[in-house]
């Protein structure tokens, strides 16, 4: 999962690189021995999502007695338990036409008892999801328009508990508003008017297949040499949405080249990138194995500053089909949608994506070299500003994913966030930069990829669990090191610095100046005033304090999150006279003064600041090799360097 730009431009907390979301199968897409020869049908009437309304029938195969239906809890890439259960509504169950009885579980709430009657062999179980969540969250969240709509599998899906979501067996079918579109992973097999019926698969794949709709839509064929087959789905809520720029579908089609190249493998039987381009849905990525669910603001290819912002998305949701899909975590390939998933590993599922997937948006031109450096300055200088870190390590911000995904971004300095997206990154560089030094250039961590993500070659959408272990051995088995030493070190340090050892190794030095980095004048010009390395504070265009950073110029004057500026040295507040007062700090030796409203209450405040204007950039060191810059480098077509 990546939580996109607009994500963390909310709080100003997370860093513009971050970014996934998806659940796998312990095999290909053949049921095990054990599932049940009858499948489940279940048909998604989605005529009413211009409305926030779905509607669901299922025919459910069962035996006479007891029976427990479960809906999921736990959503695949989400890393938490997300299943959106209250607004699951409207549920009857039938059989031989009369309504039974159910209760909800007292303890578990996404579990529901029914008792079948003798010479019942299937129920006929109806359920509506109300879709009215807002436009937060991850695929819980807003997920309709009046034009469109990402229908989730796992929304509306009742089955019978069972030891392993591979052994329920579901034919899915769909009905869509009148001229409506889609796209999705899943094979159609028959249409009849506006509703489609498709293939039966396992319920894993099904909830891993979600359905992109919409009456304004577009299917472009990417890098048509290359098989199998990727396409870029679109869904907007105007058609003048729809125009992706020349410049940025060449980086589309680049961009499977690049991956194709990189990971040497492909783990699916076609691949389709799913795109919603509203402003009336939730903003996040969210990974599956042969499709991605990308949802960005309506205006990302007519606006300069969202199309640089949301360059990374695509990549790193693709990587993902590698890394978290094909491999992932042990503790994080759970048999069902109701065991609890463990995130220790996500420094390596979304960290080693957030690396590999800026790399890829730089190798397929959707960044230049310059943007990926300055990206790579603010994840940085983030992180090297963040005393969280001297109470909590690495390790724990993947530990503790659940509990973070939905904190505020407010203190956020101080609690930490899902660190393990832009610190995975920078630890993932150091790596790289290390193989390539201990190897004398001959190796690095493309060889990994095409080692440890590209396993057995050419495969379906299957899942190869992995542990801690096996990731050190696959980084020695390209190249001999401490790797366990390394990585223990990097996850479970607590100090006051990030580590930068791979912006070193690469040739360069973080420094800050006085000239915006151009990736935070873009972000600015869309949210606010970034004082984070002056003042230690986020401003939004209102004046509202986002974050202030602990120990800094804005702490000591005590202000915190949530105040709102009114004036800056006597006027009214805007971005521009904040910049100013900031940039003539430096020439007078007398206190910025401000007009701070907090809850109803006014006072006037007083910032003894005079150090202008600091923002983040990675400085060339011409002593050391330009490793970084090489890194970036395009791959050839079919390299494993």
């Amino acid at each position: 999962m990546r939580p996109t730009a607009s994500f963390a431009l909310a709080g100003f907390a997370l860093a513009a690189t971050f970014s996934c979301i998806g659940f796998a199968q312990s095999s290909a897409a053949q049921p095990s021995p054990s599932a049940s020869a009858t499948p489940i049908a279940i048909t998604v009437d989605a005529t009413d999502a211009p409305r926030k309304m779905l509607h669901a029938d299922l025919v459910i195969p069962v035996q006479p007695g007891d029976l427990t239906l479960v809906y999921a809890k736990w959503i695949p890439g989400e890393h938490e338990a997300s299943g959106p259960i209250g607004d699951l509504t409207g549920i009857v169950i039938k059989a031989n036409g009369e309504t039974l009885p159910w209760v909800r579980d007292s303890v578990n709430m996404f579990e529901f008892h029914v008792h079948v009657p003798q010479g019942v062999t299937e129920l006929h179980v109806h359920d509506d999801f109300l879709a009215t969540a807002g436009p937060v969250g991850f695929s819980a969240g807003a997920s309709t328009s009046e034009n469109l709509a990402m229908i989730s599998w796992n929304e509306v899906m009742l089955w019978p508990q069972a030891g392993s979501a591979k052994d329920v067996l579901v034919t899915p079918s769909v009905t869509l508003p009148e001229g409506w579109k889609f796209a999705t992973a899943l094979t159609s097999t028959s249409s009849q008017g506006a509703t489609t019926q498709f293939a039966t698969v396992p319920l894993n794949e099904l909830v891993d297949s979600p359905v992109l709709s919409g009456r304004y839509f577009k299917e472009i064929p990417l890098a048509p040499e290359i098989s199998p087959k990727h396409y870029l789905d679109l869904a907007a809520d105007g058609p003048e949405d729809l125009e992706v720029p020349a410049q940025m579908l060449a980086g589309f089609n680049d961009l499977v080249r690049q991956a194709s190249a990189l990971y040497q493998s492909h783990h699916y039987g076609s691949y389709h990138f799913l795109m919603t381009l509203s402003d009336q849905v939730a903003h996040f990525g969210l990974e599956h194995h042969q499709s991605n669910d990308d949802r960005v603001p309506e205006k990302t290819f007519l606006d300069p500053n969202l199309d640089v912002l949301e360059a990374g998305l695509l990549p790193h949701e693709f990587t993902h089909s590698w890394n978290g899909k094909y491999r992932r975590p042990a503790g994080l390939l759970s048999p069902d949608f109701q065991t609890p998933m463990k995130g220790n590993l996500l420094w390596v599922y979304e960290g080693l994506t957030t690396y590999l997937g800026d790399v890829l948006t730089a190798r397929s031109g959707l960044w230049t070299p310059d943007q990926y450096r300055e990206a790579l300055a603010n994840s940085a200088a983030m992180l090297d500003n963040r005393p969280g870190r001297t109470w909590r390590d690495l390790q724990d911000t993947a530990t503790a994913a659940q509990t973070l995904y939905e904190t505020s971004g407010q203190w956020g300095n101080w609690r930490r966030s899902v660190d393990y997206y832009p610190e995975g990154e920078l630890l993932w560089l150091q790596a790289d930069t290390i193989i390539r030094q201990q190897s004398h250039d001959k190796k690095s961590l493309n060889d990994f990829c095409a080692r440890f993500l590209g396993l057995d070659g050419n495969t379906g959408p299957i899942t190869v669990p992995y542990t801690f272990q096996d990731v050190v051995s696959n980084l020695n088995a390209v190249q001999p090191y401490d790797w366990a030493g390394f990585l223990t070190e990097r996850l479970t340090t607590k100090v006051d610095h990030a580590p930068l050892g791979g912006i070193e190794n690469g040739g360069y030095r973080l420094v800050y100046t006085d000239t915006a980095n151009s990736m935070e004048q873009v972000r600015e010009a869309l949210t606010g005033v970034d004082a984070w390395y002056s003042l230690g504070a986020h401003i939004s265009h209102k004046g509202v304090l986002g974050d202030v950073l602990l120990d800094s110029p804005a702490y000591k004057a005590n202000l915190g999150p949530g105040m709102t500026i009114v004036a800056v040295n006597g006027r009214a507040y805007t971005d521009a006279l904040m910049h100013d007062a900031i940039r003539n700090s430096k020439t007078t030796q007398t206190p910025m003064e401000l007009i701070v409203e907090n809850t109803g209450y006014y006072r006037v405040v007083k910032i003894d600041y005079h150090g202008g204007e600091r923002y983040p950039h990675l400085q060339r060191v011409e002593s050391k090799p330009d490793m970084l810059d090489r890194i970036l480098q395009p791959l050839p077509a079919h390299s494993k360097k």
